[in-house]
């Protein structure tokens, strides 16, 4: 079978001699070893980005009388560089004519199998990765683990839990790749699950899983289950991994313990740039500004180089804290004297700085200069600030950008609906809310969550969907008639003592 594309390989011939030299040997035909190590040595610049030499060199193999058939370690090397290069466009053609070659000479390779599916994996082509799968005779633990964790990246999250329930004997591996897969796709719950399941069977988690596990707990608020994480990352000795140690600090940030989430940056031997923006941005938004920004100017002093993710969070840091010309100052001295480039986020956190300031006509200004037009987050930023300080026409305004930008976006139109509100135009007001009823949109409604015994419960007003709807209402009855009680009792004292 042909190679797709592959140019052929010719060999300049010398110019003759008028002499008559002595004929040298007949050179031997090379076997299929010297042209496996040829083509496996011009895959490996492949992967530096040389595919169409590898293509090339199997394509003269090929097409040569004098060559043997390509073996099976030839079909893996090319096949390497394909997986190497998902996005070039030859290695698709490429690994299509290596399937149907690997099919035609060894129908049942394990390794040529598992390798054609990691490329149709890596190429964004699952549904081929899956009939090829369905149709092998035999499978192996990697196998199983490439497939499983390639349909997690392709989104794919059902069929990877079919896969993983097919295997017989999942492997570490195994539930870590189920356990971020689900992560990375928005499934904490069910990552958190897994990750029970996985102890329940006997599978001791390494440092990968564990730091998967801790971003699910940020993720869900599962404070107690962190802190159990914590306690298992000590007893494996993992608490010197910087990676473990800045998950800790993200999750315990975000879960609003930032005292526990110092503790662990304050006992890290070794810390990166990423370990000091888990805490500055967790320091701010815990509300402790001043914290966040005297731990930046500590960074600084350390000979750290803050990035764009610093920038995020001292710009927050200064907008919660009502210090807008700190703000700004830390904002040119990063973006021009140190280089870090602006992006959007940093262009809403100035907004906000300057829309909490009332600075509003500065802000609008932000907005109307950025170069990439700005989106909701920016826009909804500075309505935020119209609304702070009645500024009912620039929020008219905005509110047209914001139609076009987000035309499903409630909350925007509550804000405007509120903005109206607060000025006393009811008028204006009534006709947003009857603009998101023409249109379908309801506000969507805010809810609570508790966590107990690891798991999170969610409650929306008026919701009764949980299982214990009826013993919380009555539970809640008792705890009102019993504050009732206290206040009958309490009401007395305090009119004496007012006395």
């Amino acid at each position: 079978m042909a190679v797709a594309a592959a140019p052929s390989l010719a060999v300049p011939t010398p110019p003759r001699s008028t002499a008559n030299p002595p004929r040298p040997p007949r050179r031997a035909p090379r076997d299929v070893v010297s042209w496996t190590s040829v083509t496996s040595a011009i895959a490996r610049a492949a992967r530096q980005g040389d595919l169409p030499a590898a293509a090339a060199a199997l394509s003269a193999m090929l097409s040569s009388p004098a060559a043997p058939a390509p073996n099976d370690v030839t079909l893996l090397s090319v096949l390497s560089a394909c997986a190497a290069s998902p996005s070039s466009p030859l290695a698709g053609r490429l690994a299509l004519s290596l399937h149907g070659l690997a099919l035609k000479r060894f129908p049942c390779h394990l390794l040529l199998s598992t390798c054609l599916a990691r490329f149709y994996l890596a190429s964004r082509l699952p549904r081929l990765a899956l009939q090829l799968f369905d149709s092998m005779p035999v499978r192996s633990v990697v196998t199983y683990n490439t497939m499983i964790s390639g349909l997690m990246r392709n989104g794919l999250v059902d069929a990877a839990f079919e896969v993983f329930d097919g295997m017989p004997e999942p492997d570490k591996v195994s539930w870590t790749a189920l356990i971020d897969g689900c992560v990375k796709n928005g499934r904490h719950d069910e990552a958190i699950d897994c990750f029970r399941a996985m102890l329940l069977d006997g599978v001791t988690p390494d440092y990968v899983t564990l730091i998967a596990v801790v971003s699910a707990c940020a993720e869900v608020g599962t404070l107690g289950l962190g802190m159990w994480v914590h306690r298992l990352v000590v007893r494996q000795g993992l608490e010197r991994n910087v990676r473990v140690a800045n998950s800790l600090i993200d999750m315990y940030a975000r879960c609003g313990q930032a005292e526990l989430a110092a503790q662990v940056f304050r006992s890290m031997r070794k810390r990166t740039v990423v370990s000091w923006n888990s805490m500055i941005v967790g320091l701010a938004a815990n509300g402790r500004c001043t914290d966040a920004i005297e731990l930046f100017e500590e960074m600084r002093s350390q000979g750290f180089k803050p990035d764009a993710v610093t920038l995020t969070g001292v710009l927050t840091a200064c907008s919660h804290a009502g210090l807008t010309d700190q703000g700004l100052r830390y904002y040119d001295l990063m973006t021009t004297e140190q280089g870090v480039a602006s992006r959007m986020e940093h262009y809403g956190c100035v907004v906000d700085l300057l829309g909490h300031a009332g600075r509003l006509d500065e802000a609008m200004r932000v907005v109307q200069t950025m170069p990439m037009r700005p989106n909701e987050v920016v826009l909804g930023a500075l309505l935020a600030g119209c609304r702070m300080h009645g500024d009912l026409g620039m929020a008219e305004q905005l509110m047209q950008h914001l139609l076009e930008l987000d035309p499903g976006g409630d909350a925007n139109y509550v804000l405007l609906s509120n903005i109206y509100a607060a000025v006393g135009k009811w008028d204006g007001a009534g006709k947003v809310r009857s603009l998101m009823k023409a249109r379908g949109l309801k506000k969507r409604p805010g809810y609570s969550a508790v966590e107990v015994d690891g798991d999170v419960h969610e409650f929306v007003s008026g919701d009764r969907s949980h299982p214990q709807a009826e013993e919380i209402g009555q539970m809640l009855g008792l705890l009102r008639h019993e504050m009732a009680a206290r206040y009958a009792y309490d009401e007395p004292l305090l009119r004496t003592e007012n006395c």
